[in-house]
């Protein structure tokens, strides 16, 4: 074996060593390809890392037969709260990123995001190993797992707009092109969607999710690239406004902070 072929081996390994070692119900195993292609991403990408963390629609875990969140009141936080605690490891720069991103919650909803008390039983135990950006949808019950892959501080998981998407899952949240009116906004190119990634394109039903009375976002956190999961680098996903833009931001839009309210504190939206 050649010296190069031994060091690429060598860094493959240790970073498939790194992947989750807490027990996560739910959570899908990434190949090989899937940890490299996580590895040696960057924000040239067309694509999200989030898109790319091999969960369903690309970072949400699910419980067995869950498909609800924001209906079903049994997945949202009590006293409109969500306490966390972080895994060993991160660094001070991390540690920034996290608090900074969060403080959003406060600071544009009734939903504070805060550092677990010992009187806290169900809380987010947040993590930084390499299997990408990825959250369960709701509350869970007990301590459940937020991963924020470190391997990029400043970049990867750790941009403002990717820690609050993720802690939106948490919270309750869905991806907003799953919404089941997307139709009237957006047209999902079916033929430029990789094999076998057909179903994070799925819509939901009324009877699992709701809007909240709101429009539909093109400028939300939550959406979708244009080109997610793409199969040949041509959009997957076309707007109806050939105005809008949609993908990654760097924070919630004011759709999304107001869906945050009528969720959490209808009474005083």
């Amino acid at each position: 074996m050649s010296k190069l072929i031994f060091l690429v081996v060598v860094a493959i390994f240790e970073f498939v060593a790194t992947a989750p070692t807490i027990s996560t119900p739910g959570l899908k195993i990434l190949t090989t390809e899937q940890f490299e292609r996580l590895r040696t991403w960057n924000q040239g990408d067309k694509q999200d890392i989030w898109e790319l963390s091999g969960q369903f629609e690309g970072d949400m875990v699910l419980e067995a037969g869950q498909r609800n969140g924001l209906i079903n009141e049994r997945y949202r936080w009590s006293n409109n709260e969500i306490p966390y605690v972080l895994a060993p490891g991160f660094d001070d720069e991390e540690i920034a990123w996290i608090k900074k991103s969060l403080e959003e919650f406060v600071d544009r909803t009734c939903l504070v995001v805060r550092e677990r008390t010992p009187s806290d039983t169900d809380y987010v135990y947040v993590t930084g190993d390499n299997s990408g950006c990825w959250s369960y949808v709701g509350r869970r019950g007990g301590m459940q797992t937020l991963n924020l892959q470190r391997s990029y501080p400043g970049n990867g998981c750790f941009r403002n707009g990717t820690i609050v998407h993720e802690f939106l899952h948490a919270a309750g949240f869905y991806h907003q092109q799953s919404s089941p009116d997307r139709d009237d906004y957006v047209i999902i190119v079916w033929e430029n969607i990789q094999s076998g990634t057909q179903g994070n394109f799925d819509k939901m039903s009324w009877d699992v999710v709701t809007t909240f009375g709101q429009p539909y976002d093109y400028g939300s956190v939550m959406h979708y690239g244009a080109y997610a999961f793409s199969a040949n680098g041509e959009r997957t996903i076309v707007t109806l406004d050939p105005e809008a833009e949609i993908g990654q931001r760097y924070e919630m839009s004011e759709i999304d902070a107001t869906k945050v309210n009528l969720m959490y504190c209808p009474d005083k939206v």
